[in-house]
């Protein structure tokens, strides 16, 4: 279990109950008095890992109380609509190998709003990043981009609806980002004024309304893809999970590549091999995959931009960086 050892849940305590039943009901494990070893997982105050002692058998537990207080009826709501985002998308045959989203095991709004998962053993996406940026091992970022991109080209191509994406949801939410930013004083009236207008000329191309809606991940940050052998990639943390537009998962991806190389060696321009091969080996699960890379290469800039303003936005950027990722943000819808 990779995490930090934080003791034993209590007999007494309502989760012991919440996990018993899980063990036995969903995992098939009966053990008349479990032991469960709780880990902290990543330093998150929120997710946690479990393990029976005897068993070994292992459960992901993510708790929503702590993330909106005292609110727990929008906590309670919002861990089973995740429960249930897993569930439509498992729905599209997303289950083993190569593509996996995560099985649900349960929610249980008394016990902090918590929303139990399988536990699925892989390499954080994060970790792949990490080890190009800093020990130079390309060929192994090059190759979790492969898997990555066919598993969100599966996801989406499986979920694609009749209906065309909305791009207003998408300009209403770079609105959304500035306003946080200009609250929080990270941001100038003019550079503002700049990336709206820019957003403004984007609303007017046709071809950022002319795609089908397909199901969203909706949060694709290196944190929450798992890899495991070739090609197989696991999504987890599935909450913000929608319709819309399949740029904003793959400008996601791309977005937080720019980041990794930006932050790590300074070098906006080194992550472009990589942003490159994510999005031609995503297009070479369509038809013509010449004519889907024109059309994803020309929508991408505006979010990449989108996900640079969202990383802008958080405490831990200090103002020289964040001053970075707003010039390159307005780079990137300069492109309109």
């Amino acid at each position: 279990m990779i995490g930090v050892y934080v003791g034993h849940v209590s007999t007494q305590d309502r989760l012991y109950g919440f996990l018993h039943s899980i063990l036995s009901d969903q995992l098939g494990q009966w053990r008349r008095h479990p032991r469960f070893r709780a880990f902290r997982l990543n330093g998150s105050n929120e997710v946690y890992g479990y393990e029976e002692s005897h068993s070994h058998a292992r459960i992901i537990c993510k708790f929503y109380g702590p993330k909106f207080g005292w609110d727990r009826e929008r906590a309670a709501r919002v861990a089973y609509q995740e429960h249930e985002a897993m569930e439509r998308l498992r729905g599209y045959d997303l289950v083993g190998s190569p593509h996996h989203v995560i099985r649900p095991l349960g929610v249980d709004p008394d016990t902090n709003c918590v929303i139990a998962t399988e536990f699925y053993k892989g390499e954080p996406f994060f970790h792949a990043i990490r080890r190009a940026t800093h020990h130079g091992d390309d060929a192994h970022l090059y190759w979790r981009l492969k898997a990555l991109a066919y598993f969100l080209a599966t996801q989406h191509n499986r979920s694609a609806s009749g209906e065309t994406v909305d791009f207003d949801v998408d300009t209403a939410y770079l609105r959304y980002l500035l306003s946080v930013l200009q609250r929080r004083n990270k941001i100038g009236q003019w550079d503002c004024d700049e990336l709206l207008w820019l957003s403004g000329l984007w609303r007017m191309r046709p071809r950022m309304w002319s795609d089908r809606q397909v199901l969203l991940h909706g949060d694709a940050t290196p944190a929450n893809f798992l890899f495991g052998h070739g090609l197989d990639v696991a999504a987890i943390d599935l909450e913000r999970t929608a319709p819309g537009d399949r740029m904003f998962d793959v400008g996601r991806v791309a977005g937080e590549l720019q980041h990794a190389f930006m932050s790590a060696t300074g070098s906006r321009h080194r992550a472009e091999p990589f942003i490159g091969h994510f999005l031609w080996e995503y297009s070479c699960h369509f038809p013509d995959r010449e004519v889907t890379f024109a059309s994803i290469t020309s929508r991408v800039p505006y979010y990449m931009g989108l996900n640079l303003l969202r990383i802008a936005r958080n405490d831990y950027v200090d103002d020289h960086y964040r001053r970075r990722l707003i010039r390159q943000a307005k780079r990137h819808l300069r492109a309109a």
